[in-house]
């Protein structure tokens, strides 16, 4: 076992768990998720069966990874933030075949208690603000806040707002690494 995990957790028999993992109070791991090397999950972690996670990962406290969700690399789980799996739940209504994926790409953070609505794409370093509640795809270094979200700017790598405006062409640096980003026709990018 290349992982740590409380003596309160719950690990199913069959979860592929990578090194270096921390698994703390009262988590529950599925049999048949997957999760990467490097990865934390904080005190009440819930994580499904359909998901998949990827590198250094950080889960905080109280969130529950559903079914049908997977988080790539480097991505930041705020405590208490929500994902769905299903876009119209009825107690009364089974609608297990109806599950719509979400996809967290590399480096987002997900801030603390934020819902994302099943069936969209959280791109590439995109910061998602306390609170928010996404329901619709959100690109790359996008800053989103507000119910329901709305773009409010652009965040670098290292998790800084980016000088550049939401719409049209422009470039900048980030104070904090040089990085240079350029904005063309409403997708922010890296310069190569």
């Amino acid at each position: 076992m290349g992982y740590e995990a409380h003596p309160s957790a719950i690990i199913d028999e069959g979860a592929q768990i990578g090194e270096g993992c921390r698994i703390w109070h009262f988590v529950h791991v599925s049999a048949k998720a997957r999760i990467g090397a490097r990865c934390s999950l904080g005190q009440n972690v819930y994580v499904g069966n359909d998901v998949g996670i990827g590198d250094n990962v950080k889960i905080q406290n109280n969130v529950s990874v559903y079914d049908a969700v997977t988080i790539e690399d480097d991505v930041f789980c705020g405590p208490s933030m929500v994902f769905t799996n299903v876009y119209n739940p009825r107690s009364a209504v089974t609608r297990k075949n109806e599950y719509r994926r979400t996809l967290v790409r590399k480096g987002a953070t997900l801030g603390a208690n934020c819902t994302i609505v099943c069936g969209n794409t959280i791109g590439e370093y995109a910061f998602v603000g306390a609170g928010a509640v996404v329901n619709r795809d959100v690109p790359a270094f996008a800053l989103m806040v507000g119910v329901p979200a709305r773009q409010a700017g652009w965040m670098s790598r290292f998790g800084e707002r980016l000088d550049l405006p939401l719409q049209g062409d422009g470039e900048t640096t980030c104070v904090h690494t040089g990085e240079r980003y350029q904005l063309r026709g409403g997708v922010c990018s890296l310069r190569s």
